[in-house]
């Protein structure tokens, strides 16, 4: 399906520490989430109605919660394609490729309540809703025998009433008031149609020129509520907004530079005050913007992780979540992709360190929560995780702001190198959720090395005795190996020896033994080359052999 019907008439009215400390990375605006969709060889749509998401697959209906989560299955569907859900959520169509029907939905009882059979009208697969009348764009792929016609919804059996014939393929289409809006996929430039439906037969109001317009490769439509101005989607010229009366241009949202991924999917905001856009692309993975209706602002940017591409005109509107599908072709695999919160207002978070980290030693960060109309958070829960540099990532104790948003966080991190801190404010019904990440330079834990032991000996046996020794109350390394590196000077020169790695015991001490080969001057070079947590240290000790030299 590729219009989305909401309630609301804004929309249709306006249309009218130290810097070198710490790195912050961008907020992370929406909660999205892909969720894999098993036991499906492909995907086409999505709708959302009566607090559910729908999906048609090859052979089915998969249905989720709001929190996009798979909750089951409406089978015995022949080839479902377009979806259309009524504005109360208590229906949603499908259109059936396969049987050449339209099944009607309970949402409540994911029963197939009713079908509506189109035999006469091949491969319906584009639908929209506006009260009791469905729009139906119906037709064969690579031939002009596809159109578009209207059922009343309120009969029992409905009876198709034409509204146009000999387009393309499968138009798109969209219907409110007594408008219709309608394309041609696949035919380029493709010139949007306007009909006016209060008559019968419908009345064709005019034709949009595609050609002067620069309207190539159209993916997604959609309708005003109240049906005067439209929407059309093409990866040429964007998200264009026509008058459906004079059939002029009355603004784009975003620009080339705004979207420099293909514009593939549109849906409108359950205020009418905002509109979603979803883009695709080899270069980009799949993201979504979100548009201010009157003044064509952006009010915010979600980017997905890629895991497949956007399927074109499959996206969909619950309360302030979007969803739509994506496509991962090389392995089949298909996603259902949840951005949540993407109308709300952002809030903001922010968290740097306020001393020097170093391994095992505790440290702060402190951190604020912020709404963009400067009201007081309160007391709110902040999730905390951390993220060490082999990827290994742990949730911390959370912590709660104070009544301005402030809060701070206190860690004793495990290892040194790169540490990210991660802080997610969940959201509420008033204020987008919010994450931030900060990456803290962790320094490994100081150590140090003292060897002690006789500064004179024979050729018969040595024993040196050493102590590694941590910065504050922080024990030593549980296990480890001393290096020792022996080097023996004469008149004639040195030579250096590599001696066996010397084991620490639990309490940091150690003992080096030698059998000195020859008389002369030794010094036995002793480090300890470090790990993840603590740092290198290094010490010496000479000796002077007595005996024959070499």
């Amino acid at each position: 399906m590729r219009i989305r019907t909401v309630i609301g008439s804004v929309l249709a009215s306006t249309m009218a520490a130290a810097a070198s400390l710490v790195v912050t990375t961008a907020p992370a605006a929406a909660r999205d989430t892909a969720t894999l969709i098993q036991g499906v060889t492909g995907v086409v749509d999505t709708a959302a109605a009566g607090g559910r998401v729908f999906v048609s697959a090859n052979d089915r209906i998969v249905v989720a919660d709001a929190r996009g989560t798979l909750t089951g299955n409406i089978t015995g569907l022949a080839s479902p394609a377009g979806l259309a859900a009524t504005p109360d959520g208590s229906r949603v169509y499908a259109a059936l490729t396969g049987s050449n029907e339209i099944a009607e939905i309970d949402t409540a009882t994911l029963a197939v309540v009713r079908r509506i059979n189109l035999a006469a009208y091949p491969s319906p697969a584009n639908l929209s809703v506006d009260g009791d009348q469905l729009w139906v764009g119906y037709g064969i792929r690579n031939d002009f025998v596809g159109g578009v016609l209207g059922l009343d919804l309120s009969v029992a059996t409905p009876t198709p009433v034409q509204v146009a014939n000999r387009m393309y393929g499968v138009p798109l289409v969209a219907g409110a008031g007594n408008t219709v809006f309608t394309a041609e996929a696949g035919i380029n430039p493709a010139s949007p149609r306007v009909y006016d439906v209060s008559t019968t037969p419908a009345t064709l109001r005019g034709v949009i020129d595609g050609a002067d317009n620069g309207l190539s490769n159209l993916t997604d439509l959609t309708i005003t509520p109240d049906g005067t101005q439209a929407v059309s989607v093409f990866a040429t010229s964007g998200f264009d907004v026509w008058d459906t009366k004079t059939l002029t241009k009355v603004r784009s949202y975003g620009s080339r530079a705004d979207h420099p991924g293909v514009p593939g999917a549109i849906a409108l905001g359950p205020d009418g005050e905002h509109v979603a856009t979803a883009f695709y692309g080899s270069n980009y993975g799949p993201y979504a913007n979100v548009y201010d209706a009157a003044t064509g602002a952006k009010t915010y940017q979600a980017q997905m992780t890629y895991k497949g591409d956007l399927v074109t005109g499959s996206l969909s509107v619950l309360g302030d979540d979007l969803y739509a599908l994506l496509n991962d072709w090389p392995y089949n695999r298909y996603y259902l992709w949840r951005v949540e919160g993407a109308f709300l207002p952002a809030s903001t978070l922010g968290l740097s360190a306020t001393t020097a980290a170093t391994a095992l030693d505790p440290f702060t960060m402190t951190g604020r929560l912020a709404f963009p109309d400067g009201s007081a958070p309160g007391a709110q829960p902040i999730e905390i995780s951390r993220t060490l540099p082999d990827g290994t990532t742990a949730t911390l104790p959370g912590v709660t702001t104070a009544e301005d948003g402030t809060f701070t966080v206190a860690d004793t991190p495990p290892v040194g190198g790169s540490v990210r801190y991660t802080a997610t404010w969940d959201g509420s019904p008033t204020f987008r959720w919010s994450k931030i990440t900060t990456e803290v330079g962790v320094a490994q834990h100081p150590t140090s090395l003292t060897v002690t032991g006789p500064t004179t000996g024979n050729t018969s046996s040595l024993t040196l005795t050493g102590q590694m020794s941590t910065a504050g109350n922080v024990p030593t390394p549980a296990s480890g190996s001393i290096v020792v590196y022996r080097v023996y000077t004469n008149k004639n020169g040195s030579v250096g020896a590599d001696l066996p790695l010397v084991p620490l015991a639990a309490d940091g001490s150690f003992t080096i033994t030698d059998t000195p080969p020859v008389g002369g001057q030794y010094t036995y070079h002793v480090r300890f080359d470090g790990n993840a947590t603590y740092a290198y240290a290094y010490t010496s000790h000479d000796v002077t052999i007595r005996g024959p030299g070499a």
